[in-house]
């Protein structure tokens, strides 16, 4: 399975909606532009009218396309809170951050009064495709959680399950990692991922298989588990890594791409409405595939 088999899914008899917070970047407007090309979504960009009309001539989008709606924000700070209120009030269904640091984007969507958050723990889900791999490959949580107790990472599965359900997938298999596949009481992680194994076998997270601990050789490769004569319905075929710690799944999440050249795709979940996360330094078909990725958790979930 590619990331671009991930285009043909998307329902189109009603496109869905989606806030740009600052959109006057480049690399968000060529992605946008892709999108309505393949008329995936409609748009309201945030943001100075003139800088966004400036750029898109420079790529020639045109502005004046039914999908698209230029909405003038004069000042910065005002774009996220103003893509943010319109999910909120129902005018939109995504959230997609712009030429903003995540910083900014993140305090409106956590605002108390106009705000998407929701109970539920707020964590950014990566979706991989990796040239030696013949499927795709999840990963959690290498943007919001810095160190999640037992609980919180027991949601993170969870907004994890939901992407993987709306792409797909029918009954994930999560590994939660570990430096080894034994329990160590002295090694959280092991106890933490045993006892998610067995929160998933009682019927407290739903929607997948979890087994645990197991170390990223044999979480992804049969050959490796099989050498550890692990037996298991998740060493060697996970479609969900679920790292111990931000740092962890930071690491996995950069060697992915920066040795592997992976593909990727990465959104938000676990708020009102999911979250297009992206670096400026994405290219623009990685927008477009986390974009796509928004769009089909928004639409099935």
């Amino acid at each position: 399975m590619k990331l671009n088999t991930l285009l043909e899914q998307v329902d189109k008899t009603y496109q869905k909606k989606v806030a740009v917070a600052q959109a006057a970047d480049e690399g968000i407007l060529k992605a946008i532009q892709l999108a309505v090309d393949s008329q995936l979504a409609r748009f309201q960009l945030f943001g100075d009218k003139s800088v966004i009309t400036n750029l898109a001539q420079s790529i020639s989008l045109d502005l004046n396309r039914e999908e698209l709606e230029v909405i003038h924000v004069s000042e910065l700070e005002q774009t996220p809170i103003q893509a943010v209120k319109a999910v909120s009030n129902g005018e939109a269904d995504v959230v997609m951050k712009g030429n903003i640091d995540t910083k900014t984007l993140l305090k409106a969507v956590l605002n108390k009064e106009y705000g998407l958050r929701t109970k539920k723990v707020l964590s950014h889900v990566a979706l991989f495709e990796i040239p030696n791999q013949e499927r795709l490959i999840m990963l959690t949580d290498s943007g919001m959680n810095l160190e999640p107790n037992l609980e919180e990472k027991a949601q993170i599965i969870s907004n994890a399950v939901q992407v993987a359900k709306a792409i797909g997938m029918e009954l994930p298999k999560v590994a939660p990692l570990a430096a080894v596949e034994i329990v160590n009481p002295t090694m959280q992680p092991t106890v933490d991922a045993a006892s998610l194994t067995q929160m998933q076998r009682r019927g407290q997270i739903e929607g997948c298989v979890v087994d645990g601990p197991l170390a990223f050789d044999n979480a992804v490769s049969q050959e490796a588990a099989q050498q550890k004569g692990i037996k298991s319905e998740v060493a060697g075929k996970a479609d969900i890594l679920l790292a111990p710690s931000i740092e962890v799944a930071n690491a996995l999440y950069k060697s992915f791409i920066y040795f592997s050249n992976a593909k990727v795709a990465g959104i938000i979940n676990g708020a009102k409405a999911p979250i297009v996360l992206t670096s400026r330094a994405d290219s623009a078909e990685s927008k477009l595939y986390s974009l796509v990725l928004a769009l089909l958790t928004s639409q099935r979930s």
